[in-house]
């Protein structure tokens, strides 16, 4: 249990790095609660479909040599601000919701590995 809050509180403040970082890409406009549940639903995503869609696109992974994996995770991070937005909380990508384009895909992967890297050093940090 206690890792999961530690994750969810790392992904949260991950989040918050991104939307510091990147303010023309990023928007969110509520509350430290909302970012925790914000990552509460990325967690979720990850966690059920991420394997998944994964495991379904390990040849094209292998073809890629893993570069479609940055893609993927872009994809979590776009149904992330979509149910997110559905509850209530309402994180911007790009312009994701409602328009899906080229700069929004963009935004997506470059936010996903920002928040994969700023993950990665936060736990590096504080332990689990």
């Amino acid at each position: 249990m206690r890792g999961f809050i530690v994750g969810t509180i790392v992904t949260a403040i991950a989040f918050y790095v991104l939307v510091l970082l990147f303010p023309a890409w990023f928007s969110y406009d509520g509350g430290y609660l909302g970012l925790i549940v914000i990552a509460v639903i990325f967690g979720v995503i990850n966690g059920l479909i991420g394997p998944i869609v994964k495991t379904l696109a390990l040849p094209i992974t292998f073809m890629t040599m893993g570069l479609i994996g940055f893609l993927i995770n872009a994809v979590l991070l776009l149904a992330t601000a979509f149910v997110s937005k559905q509850l209530g909380f309402a994180l911007t990508v790009g312009d994701y919701p409602p328009d899906l384009t080229a700069d929004t895909l963009i935004a997506a992967i470059v936010g996903a590995v920002v928040l994969s890297l700023v993950s990665t050093v936060i736990r590096l940090v504080v332990p689990d």
